[in-house]
């Protein structure tokens, strides 16, 4: 599975603070440990806070690339900032993210095209986020009409079927296992699916538990990617344990020791 860790988010008060002051050695460093927690991308995002968050994109991009050539995510909804960060960050990276509507997709397809980059879209139409199989499969399929309209390769397409805080929406848990499993199906070749992890433990006593126990259910169903807090131990190593027991990792009695160094 594809790891993305989340950390570089000016959403958090420190990583704002480093962007603010320019503070590359805590970028820097906040941006190693996350690789060397297992992470195969690292998530981009100046925050709500940036007053000039083009230059602040360049800044932090900049600045990570001077350390290490590792796939950015970069996460954004301002497009002049997400057009910034994929032209320092180089081919393959992420776009984070696009919505189902075609006005979106209209844009955010070409431009994925034109930086070589993987395209994550949520299943959001102006409608909101669906409440079932259904109706978020029919996000996906045109999600894949669109793509091909674009002769967008479909295997750099990420649908993220959009988690919900337990808290407030249990009864969607289920419906969205259910479109990671159907999504497998839906194409020849299919597009992957990714989720933000953290979103489902928001506001809740036991987050670890939650985000780890979800997981499993989710790679079992067929998840490739997510966005999450590395920093978690229990978590990477349910990860790595899950994907053992699935046999897509070779047994040993150092498993997780030897998946860490891989």
């Amino acid at each position: 599975m594809i790891i993305i860790g989340e950390k570089i988010n000016g959403m958090f008060k420190k990583v704002a603070l480093a962007i603010k002051e320019r503070d590359s050695n805590y970028i820097q460093d906040l941006a190693k440990q996350q690789i060397s927690l297992g992470c195969d991308a690292l998530d981009v995002n100046v925050g709500p806070e940036s007053v000039d968050p083009v230059e602040d994109m360049r800044w932090l991009v900049k600045t990570i690339r001077e350390i290490t050539d590792i796939t950015l995510c970069i996460d954004t909804t301002n497009k002049e900032v997400m057009e910034e960060g994929l032209k320092l960050s180089g081919e393959g990276c992420f776009i984070n993210s696009s919505h189902a509507d075609e006005e979106k997709l209209d844009f955010f397809i070409p431009l994925a095209k034109k930086y070589n980059s993987k395209l994550i879209v949520l299943t959001i139409s102006k409608n909101g986020i669906p409440s079932d199989t259904n109706s978020r499969m029919e996000l996906v399929s045109n999600i894949i009409t669109k793509s091909l309209e674009h002769n967008y390769d479909i295997t750099n397409l990420f649908i993220d079927p959009v988690l919900l805080p337990i808290n407030v929406a249990q009864q969607q848990i289920i419906s969205i296992l259910e479109c990671i499993n159907q999504i497998k199906y839906i194409s020849d070749p299919p597009p992957k699916t990714i989720v933000g992890l953290s979103n489902i433990s928001q506001g809740t006593k036991y987050r670890s538990l939650i985000d780890r126990t979800f997981i499993s259910l989710a790679i079992y169903t067929g998840l490739d990617a997510a966005i999450l807090n590395p920093f978690d131990k229990e978590l990477m190593d349910t990860i790595i344990t899950t994907e053992l027991l699935l046999n897509k990792q070779l047994y040993c009695e150092s498993f997780i020791e030897a998946y860490r160094k891989k």
